[in-house]
């Protein structure tokens, strides 16, 4: 019987409105995702000031959101490559969605620290699902710069956050930033009706007649026999899928993922959470240190893009090293005695490259793992660097009790940038290592290297 491999229908397909529709949902998606984890960095100095909060104190309340985050890649990874990955995105944007909502009726930290918790559940479980999803359906000489297009979305919720606090937290205080919120809840029909669900779980399920028709909005120019039966080459085997990441060859380049994820998302929810608090406490005022937040989400946007754009044209992981290594001295610098245009151009070099190789992260594991496994490839490698993320605030409080100068503090975030190029410069050479030696049995996964 003739077969035809779905992933090669896929990877050589053109560019259509189909492409751009899945690209632009989990875009939306992803501001949602953004402003919510920003949120707590926006209003943080008013928080700190209400309830009388340490600086330590403050730093764990904000980590409550990012154990969340953890346990939901965890679990909605996994989840999703069993009851599919549009499930999994709707219900995790219905989760964290009506949780932000909630935290806004908090009269104690206690209360905010557990709505912060079940909303960090859904932020965490979105995305991994959503850069998975996009990985699917994306060409492949475009795949890198699609992902990037929509985690910009990621950027631009940070953007949207700021811009919102600088307005809104001086006329309506700090709740009505939770309020907000619940706003996006109107596009759930049209994300249920719209998102595409994923080609390769509906032929697990047997569901042969959409996923054809999946493939003809895929690639409409390339006819599919009716009587051909469409196969995957990476179909998933029987095991534990968590295992799967590290059989056929996968432990190291695995390692070395979880390695860079832990300290890049330290860097961003380090500067995320606690960017504010620290200018203020330099002499800056509420709005000026809101806009400092600001330019940083905006520098993450033109990073992830020109991340993407240079990711497809050379290679992926060596542009996150020259990232990680640039964002690793623009954050140094923060911290010395600037003039303020080399001051916001630096905080949006380290949005670009802290923020924006994120991104590029996500892109790279997710064309390093196959198909079958990499919604639980990405959701591992995003709850392994959800423990960075927690690190973050708490770290910063930690430094803000330390009262240390504004220069030791900047250094102190600086670090974790150098230790993920090195991973990174690890994960190049151990891939290169991989290709020139012997063939061995099973094929490996081809990242981009």
């Amino acid at each position: 019987m003739k077969t035809i491999e779905v992933n090669q229908i896929i990877d050589n397909a053109r560019f259509t409105r189909f492409h751009w529709m899945v690209t632009l949902l989990c875009a939306l998606l992803l501001v949602f995702d953004g402003y919510d984890l920003f949120i707590y960095g926006a209003v943080l100095p008013v928080l700190m000031k209400e309830w009388g909060l340490t600086p330590v104190q403050a730093g764990a309340l904000g980590s409550y959101a990012l154990f969340g985050m953890m346990f939901g890649a965890f679990v909605f990874g996994p989840l999703a490559d069993r009851i599919g990955r549009k499930k999994g995105v709707a219900i995790s944007f219905v989760l964290f969605s009506i949780s932000t909502f909630l935290s806004g009726f908090a009269s104690t930290p206690s209360e905010f620290g557990i709505f912060r918790f079940i909303a960090g559940l859904g932020c965490g479980g979105l995305m991994p699902n959503a850069v998975a999803l996009i990985n699917e359906y994306a060409p492949r000489r475009a795949r890198s710069t699609l992902v990037a297009i929509m985690f910009s979305g990621y950027s631009l919720g940070g953007v949207l956050c700021a811009g919102l606090g600088i307005y809104m937290l001086p006329r309506f205080g700090w709740q009505s930033m939770f309020f907000a919120a619940a706003v996006p809840l109107v596009l759930l029909p049209v994300i249920v009706w719209k998102l595409p669900e994923s080609v390769g779980f509906l032929l697990r399920q047997g569901r042969l007649d959409e996923a054809r028709s999946m493939l003809a909005r895929v690639a409409p120019q390339q006819p599919l026999d009716e009587a051909a039966q469409l196969v995957l080459a990476d179909a998933k085997g029987a095991g534990v899928p968590m295992l799967d990441l590290f059989r056929q060859g996968r432990a190291m380049g695995t390692f070395m993922i979880w390695l860079s994820f832990f300290c890049c998302l330290l860097m961003v929810y380090a500067l995320g959470s606690w960017l504010p608090k620290l200018m203020a406490n330099a002499g800056y005022s509420l709005g000026s240190s809101l806009s400092f937040l600001l330019m940083l989400n905006f520098g993450g946007v033109v990073g992830a893009i020109a991340g993407g754009w240079l990711g497809d044209r050379f290679s992926l992981p060596k542009v996150v090293v020259a990232f990680f290594a640039l964002g690793t001295v623009s954050i140094a610098l923060l911290g010395f005695n600037s003039p303020m245009p080399l001051l916001y151009l630096l905080i949006a070099v380290a949005g670009a490259t802290t923020i924006g190789t994120q991104i590029l992260l996500y892109a790279n594991t997710a064309q390093f793992y196959p198909l079958a496994i990499r919604s639980t490839g990405l959701g591992w490698a995003s709850g392994i660097g959800r423990t960075g993320a927690i690190v973050g605030p708490l770290l910063g409080g930690w430094l803000m009790a330390a009262a240390l100068p504004l220069k030791l503090n900047f250094l102190v975030f600086a670090v974790p940038g150098l230790v993920a190029a090195l991973a990174i410069g690890c994960f190049i050479l151990w891939y290169r290592g991989r290709q020139e030696a012997p063939a061995v049995s099973g094929a490996v996964a081809r990242p981009a290297v």
